[in-house]
């Protein structure tokens, strides 16, 4: 499957490419791309997750990073 036929939700570009209007339209990144778009490593951001403060979604075996949910907590503070 080619990449313009992709959902936006199973884009999953390392998030070097993307620019900042890029990374408006993402619904989702992954675990490494959410860690790092908040500055935070893995352990951190797992335990965002786990705490309810990040909002995750399981597409297959793979666990993503609702993008509203990452700007939600940057707008929260």
């Amino acid at each position: 499957m080619n990449q313009q036929s992709q959902s936006p939700l199973a884009m999953t570009i390392p998030l070097r490419r993307f620019s900042e209007a890029k990374m408006d339209q993402l619904l989702a990144l992954r675990i490494n791309d959410a860690a790092r778009a908040l500055g935070v490593g893995r352990t951190h951001l797992y335990r965002l997750i786990n705490e309810g403060k990040i909002e995750t979604i399981q597409l297959g075996r793979r666990r993503l990073v609702k993008a509203a949910s990452l700007r939600k907590l940057i707008e929260e503070g």
